[in-house]
C-alpha cells in the first residue's frame, strides 16, 4: 500500500482575498470533496491496515534483535556469528520501519492540517454530518481496545510469570517488547480515533459568521421585543 505524497493532497483552502473572484458554489463543491477525501485518508481501514502492517514489521524486527540476544546468552564460539547476523537482520528491518514511520506520521499532520483548514472554510453543519463516519470510528475504536489488551496482557503475563533458570532474559525482553509494540499501536489508533471525534464535532458547529449573517437578515417583527420595563 502506497503512502500519499504531497502531490496527491487535496490543496489548502483559497485565501480570504481570492473567495471574492470565485464561485461559491464551486468553492462549496470543492470543500465537500476534499473533506470526504482527507477523512477517509485519515481513519479509513486502508489506514488501520498500514498501521498494523507497521507494527508487524516492528515486531519481525524486534524478533531478530531478540533472537540475537538469546543466541549470545546461550552460544559460544560460532554462535555468537549467529548472533551477529540475527542482530544485522533486526536493524535491517527496524531502521527502515522507524524512517517510514517517521514520514508517515509527518504526511498524517500534513493532512490534519489540510482537514482542519478546509473544516472551519465556511462550515456547512447539514453538509458535514457524514464527517463524522461513526462506523469507522467504531472500528477504529474496538480494534484498537482488542489489540491494547493483548499487547499489555503479552508484556504483563511474561513478566510476571518469568521464574529464574527457566526462561531467560533474551525470552522475557522479547515478550515484553512485543507486548509494547502491540499496545503503542493500539494507543495511536485510539488517538486517532479520538482526533477525528473531537475535529468532527467542532467541523459540524456552524460558521459565525454564517450565524451572524442569518441574526442581521432575521426580520424584525420575528425577534422578541425587549420589555419596556427593561432597567425599571
Amino acid at each position: 500500500m502506497r503512502m500519499p505524497s504531497r502531490r496527491d493532497l487535496p490543496p489548502p483552502p483559497p485565501p480570504a482575498h481570492l473567495r471574492e473572484w470565485l464561485d461559491e458554489s464551486a468553492v462549496r463543491a470543492d470543500r465537500a470533496r476534499f473533506l470526504a477525501d482527507l477523512s477517509r485518508r485519515t481513519l479509513g481501514l486502508g489506514r488501520l491496515v498500514l498501521l498494523w502492517l507497521t507494527a508487524a514489521v516492528f515486531a519481525l524486527g524486534w524478533t531478530f534483535v531478540s533472537t540475537a540476544v538469546m543466541t549470545f546468552e546461550s552460544g559460544e564460539g560460532v554462535e555468537y556469528l549467529f548472533g551477529a547476523v540475527f542482530a544485522l537482520m533486526g536493524l535491517a528491518v527496524l531502521v527502515p520501519a522507524g524512517r517510514y514511520f517517521v514520514r508517515g506520521a509527518r504526511q498524517e499532520r500534513r493532512v490534519h492540517r489540510l482537514l482542519c483548514a478546509w473544516a472551519v472554510e465556511d462550515r456547512d453543519p447539514g453538509a458535514d454530518t457524514g464527517l463524522r463516519a461513526p462506523v469507522r470510528s467504531l472500528v477504529w475504536l474496538v480494534a484498537s481496545l482488542a489489540l491494547g489488551a493483548l499487547g499489555l496482557w503479552t508484556a504483563f503475563t511474561s513478566a510476571a510469570g518469568a521464574r529464574p533458570g527457566t526462561e531467560t532474559v533474551g525470552q522475557i525482553a522479547y515478550f515484553m517488547g512485543l507486548g509494547m509494540i502491540l499496545w503503542i499501536t493500539a494507543l495511536l489508533g485510539l488517538a486517532k480515533a479520538a482526533t477525528h471525534y473531537s475535529w468532527s464535532l467542532r467541523a459540524r458547529r456552524p460558521h459565525p459568521k454564517r450565524a451572524q449573517a442569518v441574526a442581521t437578515t432575521t426580520p424584525i417583527h420575528s425577534r422578541p421585543a425587549k420589555s419596556s420595563l427593561a432597567g425599571v
